[in-house]
C-alpha cells in the first residue's frame, strides 16, 4: 500500500472520522494530565530515516511486519480539553514477540527487520493524530514480571511540559499484575488504557492530556 494512500484506502476510513468527531470533547471524569511513567531502557538509539506513521511497513522493504496489524487514533488536549495544534507524539514499541530493535535488549525473541518500532509524528489542527503498527508482544523483565502489551509516548511542544508515558490495551490480564501500572490509582490507570472502538477489533483510540509548563 503506498503510503499517500492509506488513509483513503484504510477500511476503517469512516470510523475513524465519526470517532475523531466524538473526541473533540473528551469525555473524562476529570482533565488531570496523563501520568508520567519512566522512559525505560529501549528509547531508539540507531538513526531511522523511516519514523512515519506507519510502523508495519518501512521503505525499501517488500515484506511487512510480522503480527496483528492494528489502528490508533488519538488527540492531544490540555487539561482545560482544549486541542493542542504541533504537538509532537514521539513513540515507540516491542515487536509482535516482544522484542525491542535495541542492542540492550536481552529478550532472546527474535527482532522483526519489516517492524520499524519507531515513529514521530505531528498532531493536527484538532489536536488528532493516528499511526498505524503491531499489536506488541509482552516480554519479560525478570525475577518473575511479565510486562504487559504496551507502546512508549513522549509527547511536547512549547508551554507545556513534556509527557513521557505508556499506553495500555483493554482486556490484559497482566495489566493486573503489572509493577508499573498497579502503582497508579484507578483514575490513573484509566486515562492509560487506550479504548477499543466499537466493531473495530483492531482499532484504538487514546487522548493525551498536557499540562501547562
Amino acid at each position: 500500500m503506498k503510503r499517500r494512500d492509506f488513509i483513503k484506502t484504510s477500511g476503517i476510513s469512516a470510523l475513524i472520522i465519526t470517532s475523531y468527531q466524538s473526541m473533540a470533547e473528551p469525555q473524562l471524569a476529570s482533565l488531570m494530565p496523563t501520568p508520567d511513567e519512566i522512559e525505560g531502557p529501549f528509547y531508539p538509539i540507531a538513526a531511522e530515516k523511516d519514523k512515519d506513521f506507519d510502523l508495519t511497513s518501512i521503505n525499501g522493504h517488500a515484506e511487512s511486519a510480522l503480527g496483528k496489524h492494528i489502528f490508533i487514533q488519538g488527540k492531544v488536549v490540555d487539561v482545560n480539553g482544549h486541542a493542542i495544534e504541533d504537538a509532537t507524539v514521539d513513540l515507540w514499541q516491542a515487536n509482535a514477540a516482544g522484542r525491542y530493535a535495541h542492542p540492550r535488549d536481552p529478550n532472546k525473541a527474535l527482532i522483526d527487520n519489516n517492524f520499524q518500532g519507531w515513529a514521530i509524528v505531528q498532531s493536527g489542527h484538532q489536536g488528532q493524530f493516528k499511526f498505524k503498527t503491531v499489536f506488541p508482544g509482552a516480554y519479560p523483565v525478570g525475577n518473575g514480571w511479565i510486562r504487559p502489551p504496551h507502546i512508549y509516548f513522549k509527547v511536547y511542544k512549547q508551554g507545556y511540559k513534556e509527557l513521557i508515558t505508556q499506553m495500555y490495551f483493554p482486556g490484559q490480564s497482566l495489566n493486573d499484575i503489572d509493577r508499573l501500572l498497579q502503582r497508579k490509582n484507578p483514575h490513573e490507570r484509566e486515562l492509560m488504557i487506550a479504548k477499543q472502538l466499537p466493531n473495530a477489533e483492531a482499532s484504538y483510540e487514546y487522548v493525551i492530556i498536557l499540562d501547562k509548563a
